[in-house]
């Protein structure tokens, strides 16, 4: 099983501690606010209160031997990049993933050997944007290199037709990969039941009104779709 260390429980840390344990990760939470580690202690495998400063208060702890190490600290922006330079430098961490708030601490982050920085804000903000830009789209997943994943509710210029018809890949660039679609049903007792069925199309698929269409391509293409 993969052991996790975040280290800073607030807002953002607390989170990413819930949604890991609840997905059956092994994590250790780490805080200098001992009230904080209470908070959580009974959702994870480990919860300690220490200064994650301290090369050996983190190696009392053994998180010198955990998989990936998640420095969430918010506010002490000092604190955050000492911690994250021992676990790169002194504990030897496979994978070191940092919270930053601002694209200078990104890059101080980048130059002292983090694996990921992530800025939460900042891609809160575009995802946000790209959302009120393109009212049909359900989801997204950014896979890098300028490629895209989108969940998009199926436009309607798109509704009627076949893949054949539309020829996306020709017109736009991009490849729809499969249909989520909503199907509906009556059993013997005459109750009306629904199931969600998610489909690999075929040429001669008819995309319907309520079709999630989920479509691959590089971001620029991916914008150029109807937004109607």
């Amino acid at each position: 099983m993969r052991r996790i260390a975040v280290v800073g429980l607030g807002r953002f840390g607390m989170a990413v501690v819930e949604q890991l344990a609840a997905s059956g990760v092994q994590v250790i939470a780490v805080d200098s606010d001992r009230e904080l580690v209470d908070e959580v202690k009974h959702r994870v495998d480990i919860a300690v209160a220490l200064d994650s400063t301290d090369e050996r208060a983190l190696r009392s702890q053994e998180i010198h031997k955990v998989d990936v190490l998640i420095v969430a600290i918010g506010e002490n922006f000092e604190a955050a990049l000492l911690t994250a330079a021992i676990a790169k430098k002194q504990l030897k961490i496979p994978r070191v993933i940092c919270r930053a708030a601002t694209s200078i601490h990104a890059e101080i982050f980048s130059q002292i050997g983090a694996d990921e920085v992530i800025q939460p804000e900042s891609e809160t903000g575009r995802q946000l944007a790209r959302k009120l830009a393109n009212p049909f789209l359900e989801d997204f997943i950014d896979l890098g290199e300028g490629f895209t994943l989108i969940e998009l509710h199926a436009p309607s210029s798109f509704r009627g037709k076949t893949l054949r018809d539309l020829n996306l890949r020709v017109r736009y660039g991009v490849n729809l990969v499969a249909i989520r679609r909503t199907v509906r049903s009556t059993d013997r007792a005459g109750t009306e039941q629904t199931r969600e069925n998610l489909s690999v199309p075929q040429p001669d698929e008819v995309i319907q009104t309520e079709d999630m269409l989920l479509l691959i391509g590089a971001t620029e293409n991916l914008s150029r779709l109807p937004k109607e």
